[in-house]
This record gives structure tokens, C-alpha cells and sequence, in this order.
């Protein structure tokens, strides 16, 4: 099924991140403050050192970077980059809709990635040659498919376009609400659900590249055959940035439209 031995060590380490996040799950939890109306909780904290102890066992050249820690020693060859609680807000009011990401970088392409649903036991992982999800220890591909049409906004900043395009303002489009029915998760697990055929689409701002939020889901959608690109239509990464990623090229250009009719402009993506 297209394993890989650095994504079944991803796999390992969320799986340990997931105990701790179980454990903890509906119980009070203390936080930490990080500025700009953010924080973290000892949760974070310690499901970060625990895929941390399982990498570096296995790779101690590896560089480490996570959302909490930052980043460790290493060669700098191959970067791990982990978000080891994907939804502090949502755990930390004890809603069920939380991400273990676990990427790993090697060069200049990302070659091994999961996202991991703590609470359902779902692994979402590729290891470069397609997309699968673990459940009960057995492996099935991901297929995108439109679906019912759902499609995931981020409404959480930082917002870089802000001032030509912002995910909320599509909740008010009459074209928007009469293709799609819009949904907000805010977790990147989303992202895994538009690889998995569950969500049609996910759009989101921001600056994506190397980020410990968002590359594991990106991998899985790209590996998926997710049709992605940026919020102007172009290649993922590139010019504006942001992302409009969508189970199929229709579903792509109906949501680039859209998003070009905000931004004043026509979409270049073609018909």
C-alpha cells in the first residue's frame, strides 16, 4: 500500500500524542499565554515532547521544528515539522474537533506526512505514493469527492489579504451559500476530510509554506489528487498565498471565481 518507514514513524509519534491528548480530553486544563489572544495548554506541551522523544529516537540527526518548542539541533537535511495539538481553542472547551500534524521535509519536497484524529483513532497518512487512513490497523485510500458539497472556511487569522479577500465574507454570498453549504471546523483535520471525500473544498488565507499547522494536510491533499493552488488560482505557495484546495477541478474553479469576485478581479484559472 505504499508505505514508507518515515511515515510509519509519524505514525508512531502521533499515535503517542494521542494518548496524552485522551487522557487529558474533557478535563480542566491549565494554559499558557502566547500573545495576540493565543494560547497553549499543558496538553500542547506535553503531546509536543512525547512525538519529539519518538522522532529523535529514531532520527537524533533530524532537525524537530514544533509549534510550541520551536526548533531543536540537527544536521538540517530533514525537518520534521509538528503541530502536535491542532485545535487548542476547540480541546481546550472540550469540543472533539482536534489534529495531531506530523511533516517531514526532506530537500525541498515534504515526503512523508499525517494528520491524526486523537479522539475518532483515524490516521490519515502518506508516505509520498498516494493517501490512506488507518483505522483498527488496516489502510484504505483516500478519494476527494464533492459530495454533499461542504466546504471548510478558516476563519482564524492571521488574515494577509485581509484587505481584497477574507473567508468570512463568502458566509454572506448568495452564490457562495447556493453552491456550497459552508462549514467551520477550525482544525486542519479539515484538510484531511477534503483528501478523505468528506469535504468538497477547504479556503483559507495565509502564509502556508513550511508551516507546522498546515503542511501535513496539504501533502495528504496533494497526494490524494486534490486539485490546489493559491487564492488567485496559481501554484500553491506562490504570489498572494492563501488556499483554495477542492476535490475536483469544477468544484476548484466555482470557489476561484468566487474568490476573485471578492478580490475585484477575473479569475485567470481557465474554464
Amino acid at each position: 500500500m505504499g508505505t514508507c518507514v518515515d511515515a510509519e514513524v509519524a505514525i508512531r509519534a502521533a499515535a503517542a500524542a494521542g494518548e496524552v491528548i485522551r487522557r487529558s480530553y474533557g478535563r480542566a486544563v491549565e494554559r499558557f499565554d502566547k500573545g495576540e489572544e493565543d494560547f497553549a495548554t499543558a496538553v500542547d506541551l506535553a503531546a509536543e515532547h512525547v512525538i519529539r522523544n519518538v522522532l529523535l529516537e529514531a532520527y537524533p540527526r533530524d532537525v524537530v521544528l514544533g509549534e510550541e518548542y520551536g526548533a531543536g539541533d540537527g544536521d538540517g537535511a530533514r525537518t520534521w515539522l509538528v503541530d502536535p495539538l491542532c485545535g487548542t481553542v476547540n480541546f481546550a472547551a472540550h469540543t472533539p474537533l482536534v489534529a495531531v500534524n506530523i511533516a517531514l521535509r526532506a530537500g525541498r519536497g515534504v515526503t512523508a506526512a499525517v494528520s491524526a484524529d486523537p479522539l475518532s483513532g483515524e490516521v490519515f497518512w502518506t508516505g509520498g505514493d498516494g493517501a490512506f487512513v488507518r483505522r483498527g490497523g488496516r489502510d484504505e485510500p483516500l478519494v476527494p469527492s464533492a459530495g454533499d458539497r461542504l466546504v471548510d472556511l478558516n476563519l482564524d487569522p492571521p488574515f494577509p489579504n485581509a484587505a481584497s479577500f477574507r473567508a468570512a465574507r463568502m458566509l454572506s454570498d448568495d452564490a457562495f451559500a447556493g453552491r456550497f453549504r459552508p462549514r467551520v471546523v477550525s482544525t486542519t483535520l479539515a484538510l484531511a476530510w477534503v483528501a478523505a471525500g468528506r469535504w468538497a473544498a477547504y479556503v483559507t488565507d495565509g502564509h502556508l509554506l513550511d508551516s507546522v499547522h498546515f503542511t501535513s494536510g496539504i501533502a495528504l491533499c496533494q497526494a490524494a489528487g486534490c486539485v490546489m493552488t493559491n487564492l488567485a488560482g496559481q501554484a500553491v505557495h506562490t504570489g498572494i498565498q492563501g488556499l483554495v484546495v477542492a476535490s475536483d477541478p469544477a468544484t476548484h474553479r466555482e470557489l476561484i471565481d468566487l474568490v476573485a469576485r471578492q478580490r475585484g478581479e477575473v479569475s485567470a484559472v481557465p474554464g
